[in-house]
């Protein structure tokens, strides 16, 4: 094919016309004779043309077939005229109805508003959970301690007009530097007025704040199971922590500390039992009842077993508490004096007793008589190896639970025992006595 197009004489059937005249309707020449190329089955065979520039299918711009259509203000000017008016027409229909969908959005977009309730008042009922928060929460404070052993954050709240916070032993044990810092945010330093181990409980004092809000005092002999309370702290140091639940249980006795091994850290505690989520910081926080008022003091929480060795320390749901009117007491007395005492019977029980019940040594420390002469328990007519069943009618299962028992009360309180001896049961009453505490 490339070898024919090399003749002389280009092919009629892509050579552009011969010139205007042709165009016009020129008388064409001789009828061409048939030949290569043309076929009767075509029609007429085509007119001679004047012969065409040579084509160069290499050269930079290669002719093209001439469009040989109708003449202007024929049927195929006016079919590309509405072609193109008809695109004319929907491209400016198209905008005009982009333009509108933008205008209408950005319309609809300014007018939009999603459903809200309105602004209501903050002020909640004095019993809900958040009425309780409000009452309670200026008179608690966050407790920051700096000791030979480290720092470490507590909870407390304030007992009176004259700066004094009630908090846990185990908070400021250690202390030698200690910051209280109010619900307000403002900070200051306090000194330590006195604190008692075996209870877990000590007293700090602020000076020179003006404006504290003391908490009310409840009563814990009227906290029932299945009431509501609600706990305040800074558990992990996350100030003003409020977390609500219920009393779980009551009288649930308790021994927490021991970490010295000689037994002067161990405090006895006839407990509150609480659901409401309380974890390292709470300690020394209020509970509080349906009122607001404080019916026990966070001390202590039961974590989750994880291995022979450790226990989880986040909240399981098992929190206990200080009963309040132990802590009243103790706080006055650390108030008054610096030191708080505890209810005695005068004996020495046989801790590796493993029986029901706590077991009256034979003989004391140093060789001495398990029951102090002329003691409360010896006045009684306690005897060494007689075990304790019960106290007030409240069966004890062992020497701890003993202790917890008795220092639920005060020195001089009146208590019955019963003592089993030889196999038989007896019922003793005796007068508590009063030792110093640590």
């Amino acid at each position: 094919m490339a070898d024919q197009q090399q003749s002389d004489t280009a092919p009629s059937w892509w050579s552009r016309p011969a010139g205007p005249e042709a165009a016009a309707g020129a008388e064409p020449g001789p009828p061409a004779e048939p030949g290569a190329g043309s076929d009767p089955a075509d029609g007429p065979a085509p007119q001679a043309t004047v012969p065409g520039p040579r084509y160069d299918p290499w050269g930079e711009r290669p002719l093209q077939v001439a469009d040989q259509g109708k003449a202007p203000g024929g049927r195929g000017i006016r079919l590309r005229h509405a072609v193109a008016l008809s695109l004319g027409t929907a491209l400016l229909a198209g905008g005009i109805g982009g333009w509108l969908g933008v205008l209408a959005e950005r319309q609809t977009g300014t007018r939009l508003e999603l459903p809200q309730a309105a602004v209501e008042s903050k002020g909640r009922a004095p019993d809900s959970v958040a009425g309780i928060a409000a009452t309670a929460l200026p008179g608690v404070v966050t407790l920051h301690v700096r000791g030979t052993g480290g720092s470490g954050t507590g909870t407390g709240f304030v007992l009176d007009q004259q700066g004094h916070i009630l908090t846990n032993n185990h908070v400021v044990s250690d202390a030698k530097d200690i910051t209280v810092t109010f619900s307000t945010g403002e900070s200051v330093p306090a000194e330590l007025v006195g604190r008692d181990g075996g209870y877990d409980l000590a007293v700090v004092k602020v000076e020179g704040v003006r404006g504290l809000q003391p908490l009310s005092l409840g009563n814990s002999e009227n906290v029932q199971v299945g009431d509501p309370v609600v706990a305040i702290g800074a558990p992990f140091d996350l100030s003003n922590t409020v977390t609500a639940g219920i009393i779980s249980a009551t009288g649930r006795p308790i021994t927490a500390g021991g970490d010295k091994g000689d037994g002067s850290d161990i405090s006895y505690v006839d407990a509150l039992q609480t659901d409401a989520p309380i974890n390292p910081g709470n300690s020394g926080g209020p509970l509080l009842d349906a009122k607001a008022r404080v019916i026990g003091i966070n001390s202590a929480i039961r974590g989750a077993d994880k291995g022979d060795t450790e226990k989880q320390s986040g909240s399981i749901g098992l929190g206990f508490a200080i009963p309040v009117n132990q802590g009243k007491r103790v706080a006055e007395e650390l108030i008054r004096t610096g030191r708080a005492t505890h209810p005695v019977i005068g004996v020495t029980l046989d801790m590796e007793y493993t029986g029901d019940g706590a077991r009256v040594a034979t003989k004391g420390d140093g060789g001495k008589p398990a029951v102090t002469a002329d003691g409360p328990g010896a006045r009684a007519g306690i005897q060494g190896g007689d075990v304790i069943t019960k106290v007030d009618g409240v069966r004890v299962h062992g020497g701890d639970e003993l202790v917890i028992k008795i220092r639920a009360h005060r020195p001089g309180d009146p208590l019955t025992l019963t003592v089993l001896r030889d196999g038989r049961e007896r019922t003793l009453e005796l007068v508590l006595g009063s030792a110093n505490g640590s």
